[in-house]
């Protein structure tokens, strides 16, 4: 299985983890939300949110285009600090750190 094909199963089931916790919206954020300049939007989203609304969809829009990826990065520690206490937090930290783990330079 190529990169790509292992980054689409994650984010599904990165989406499938939010929604059976409950944290999958249908109506998103403002314009305004969703144009935060701060790391992870943290002034206006939730990690939810962020995961969602801009996270899975730039991910997504990579691989559909055939884009190259990014060659390293790291969300598994915000999601873990920011989903602290909440619905799923061990089940959405478990497949942020299974993301991360294709994008942590060998």
């Amino acid at each position: 299985m190529s990169k790509h094909e292992k980054v689409g199963t994650l984010l599904l089931a990165l989406k499938d983890t939010l929604a059976a916790h409950g944290h999958w919206q249908s109506e998103p954020p403002s314009s305004e939300a969703l144009s935060s300049v701060q790391p992870f939007a943290v002034d206006t989203l939730s990690c939810a949110e962020w995961l969602q609304w801009i996270f899975i969809p730039k991910m997504a829009f990579l691989l559909q285009q055939g884009q190259p990826l990014p060659e390293s990065f790291s969300i598994a520690p915000y999601v873990e600090e920011a989903m602290r206490g909440q619905e799923g937090h061990a089940d959405i930290t478990r497949v942020s750190m299974d993301i991360d783990a294709l994008f942590t330079p060998q």
